[in-house]
């Protein structure tokens, strides 16, 4: 694994923040601990006495700061055990994520960790020292109300994230940046097209196997370096995978080729190290588990336990949110060149009609018998289909139809019948096609 994989799979666990806020926690301890030693003895005559405190009561202080600190940090920890709790059970578990990797919790124990720190390293040097006067159990008692600060903010912090409204706004925004930053212009050269006869050029070469060397969910591609090594190694590769996929161990990763005139056989073994495999999906680079998420609450809102149909139709608005923001953006790159302009990567892209589906085939399995998520899934596709055309607008009618033939029309209400059929000639009007329905509403 290479550095910079190091530093991703560090900079995302939840230990960091606070095993760095520690750290900061010792440096200030000792800058304090010199303040009081150098520094103090100097100015003590110039300032209030209240910035001062005697050895006696710096030792009560520090005790009772230890143990505030200590509850905040168990009433936050049992809090955070309620939040997953409700994630796992009413949401999704994949929204755990969510939770666990938002700075706010980490920066605030990682406040709690300084502070704890602090209050306990001033606590055991204190007892080595008979100073009169110390400025370190003021700028304790500074640090606990920082601490108390960060609990308040942490208590406000929980309440909004379960709430099931807040959560889908917190990851529909989150969706977007992803999507935004999977199509903006990179620093390598990506096609949509290219010429075929110099990729069966390519192909007339020896052809060779990179077997996967671990298993675990594709988290992260890191194409530039995938094209820097093909290029230094003068190869083509293809890759065999897509983002968010399960790589099995010893199952081909890539395929590569190296010219005919090439000597012996190049051990592309290290291609591999530009791959972020982990235990678990993530939404690093996977637009598709980011949705997912919205699916997995969209489907536990209308599961019989739950019966929740306007957290659902909720959920299916911002799918189609997210779903526009994708189609204005989209593009099925597939090929990627180096500085030299030769071809270096094959990847088949995810196809839109790809995304459609994964995001409304499971709310459309479970749904079918409730109208107003139909209805909610058809408006979706209705306004995906009026802001794009091309091929966008055939993929979207394709699943309208889907749909629509799901939904068992003969059995329902004129009313419910109405309205669905209304709901239905929009799309089709937008597509440009005819509605696959006989029966006319009254």
């Amino acid at each position: 694994m290479n550095k910079e994989k190091a530093w991703v799979n560090v900079r995302d666990s939840f230990w960091f923040l606070p095993a760095l806020y520690s750290f900061i926690s010792v440096v200030m301890v000792a800058f304090v601990s010199a303040l009081d030693v150098w520094a103090v003895p100097q100015i003590k005559d110039s300032l209030p006495k209240l910035f001062f405190t005697e050895k006696s009561v710096a030792q009560t202080l520090y005790g009772s700061l230890i143990t505030s600190i200590l509850t905040m940090t168990t009433i936050s920890f049992s809090t955070i055990m309620v939040v997953l709790t409700t994630y796992t059970t009413q949401f999704s578990p994949r929204t755990l994520q969510d939770f666990m990797k938002s700075r706010v919790t980490q920066h605030v124990l990682g406040v709690y960790s300084f502070g704890f720190v602090f209050a306990l390293i001033n606590l055991l040097l204190l007892g080595s020292g008979d100073s009169q006067g110390l400025l370190s159990p003021f700028i304790t008692v500074l640090v606990s109300m920082v601490c108390l600060a960060f609990f308040i903010i942490f208590i406000h912090h929980s309440s909004r994230f379960v709430q099931v409204n807040n959560l889908i706004g917190q990851i529909r925004t989150h969706t977007s940046a992803v999507i935004r930053k999977t199509f903006s212009e990179k620093s390598y050269n990506e096609h949509v097209e290219w010429d075929q006869d110099d990729i069966d050029e390519w192909k007339k070469g020896r052809k060779s196997t990179v077997l996967a060397n671990e298993s675990g969910y594709l988290q992260g591609i890191q194409i530039q370096g995938l094209i820097e090594w093909a290029k230094q190694n003068d190869v083509l590769l293809e890759a065999d995978f897509q983002i968010g996929h399960y790589i099995q161990k010893g199952v081909p990763a890539f395929y590569y080729w190296q010219k005919e005139d090439a000597g012996e056989e190049l051990d592309a073994s290290p291609s591999m190290q530009y791959l972020l495999i982990g235990n678990e999906r993530t939404d690093i680079q996977d637009i598709e588990f980011s949705i997912q998420k919205l699916v997995e609450i969209a489907v536990k809102a209308i599961s019989p336990s739950i019966n929740d149909p306007h957290t659902a139709v909720n959920c299916i608005n911002r799918v189609g949110s997210l779903l526009s923001d994708l189609a204005a953006v989209y593009k099925p790159i597939q090929y990627y060149s180096d500085s030299n302009e030769d071809i270096r990567l094959l990847m088949e892209p995810r196809y839109f009609r790809d995304y459609v589906y994964k995001s409304f085939y499971q709310i459309r399995i479970y749904g079918k018998h409730d109208l107003s998520v139909m209805n909610g899934v058809l408006e979706a596709l209705y306004k995906i289909s009026v802001a794009q055309g091309g091929d966008i607008r055939d993929d979207t009618w394709r699943f309208g139809e889907y749909v629509i033939e799901s939904v068992e029309t003969s059995e329902l209400n004129d009313l419910d019948y109405e309205r669905f059929y209304k709901q239905a000639q929009k799309l089709a009007d937008a597509c440009n096609e005819s509605l696959p329905l006989s029966r006319t509403p009254l």
